[in-house]
């Protein structure tokens, strides 16, 4: 995983916000540098002495007075002037009608990414392809949500019947941490995501990846029960499966959860342990979620698991 901070030099969305929180940052440290080197001075130079002498009293000096005005004037019209420079090369303008490359939708307590060309659908980890700029409609489905990679530009809100738009680009491979930045119940903490960039290649290849059918399962094997057992329980209300009958749309599409990075939202690392223990009791990992905890045996865990791995 790469955090150095030198990658938020190697976003061109990024780049301007750096630049404007490390501009404001000198400015800060300046004006700190010298109230203090002016209160040091004030108290040697003008300490008690030991002959009781009052220092000169002074009632008023206009030019120090226009000066402590209108240099606070002078840099805050500074400030304003680089903050607007910022905002308008971190977030490029669109064409009214222009249609999004990527639909992000925010959830309770995940992300859905719908890949308008492609028809792909992923989860939580969001793939890019390094050096292309993506046009983002941002969306919630329930309440309000906020997107946020500091890594590659700008947060964004997510409003429910209110959609938002921005801009997504990588300069670099990479994978980049994000979360949601709004308070949105109880599992905000936990609603975190993963953006990877890929060369283009890589991502041609992901994307044609994501566009198969899960194969076949061999005959007897857990993952057969497991498939079984997925349709019993209703989990294809909640969840969809490609070339199955699972449609459900409310949680995470499960096609190719095997070969995600992570589960439940970058709760955990995507192991056959972790696996087990969120289908046992996501409840008990993830409290107030949305996934019901249908008090599963051990075999049926066992069963589920080795099915949900399959899914490549």
């Amino acid at each position: 995983m790469q955090t150095d901070s030198s990658l938020l030099r190697n976003s061109a969305l990024a780049q301007p916000i750096f630049h404007l929180f490390l501009l404001v940052g000198i400015v800060m440290a300046a004006i700190l540098l010298l109230v203090t080197v002016l209160v040091l001075y004030a108290s040697f130079r003008y300490r008690h002495s030991a002959t009781g002498e009052i220092p000169q009293q002074e009632f008023g000096r206009t030019s120090l007075e226009i000066l402590w005005t209108a240099g606070p004037v002078v840099i805050l019209i500074f400030i304003f002037g680089a903050t607007i420079h910022a905002m308008r090369e971190s977030d490029p303008g669109f064409a009214a009608k222009q249609q999004p490359d990527l639909v992000i939708v925010a959830h309770q307590w995940w992300w859905e990414a719908r890949y308008l060309e492609s028809g792909v659908i992923a989860a939580n980890e969001i793939h890019l392809p390094v050096g292309k700029r993506l046009f983002v409609r941002l969306e919630s489905a329930d309440v309000i949500h906020d997107w946020w990679v500091p890594q590659l530009g700008r947060k964004m809100d997510a409003v429910p019947g209110h959609p938002n738009f921005l801009w997504l680009e990588a300069d670099s491979p990479g994978f980049y941490s994000g979360t949601c930045a709004e308070y949105c119940g109880a599992e905000h903490a936990w609603m975190r995501i993963g953006v990877i960039a890929d060369a283009e290649p890589t991502f041609e290849r992901w994307v044609q990846h994501q566009l198969e059918v899960p194969s076949p399962l061999p005959a007897g094997s857990d993952a057969v029960q497991g498939a079984e057992l997925f349709q019993q329980m209703t989990c294809g209300n909640c969840h969809a499966i490609a070339g199955s009958s699972a449609k459900g749309r409310i949680g995470p599409d499960l096609t190719h959860i095997g070969s995600r990075l992570t589960l439940a939202a970058g709760r955990f690392q995507n192991t056959t342990a972790n696996l087990a223990s969120w289908l046992a009791n996501p409840q008990a990992i993830k409290p107030d979620s949305h996934m019901p905890n249908f008090q599963l045996t051990d075999p049926q865990v066992r069963q589920l698991t080795a099915y949900l791995e399959t899914l490549q």
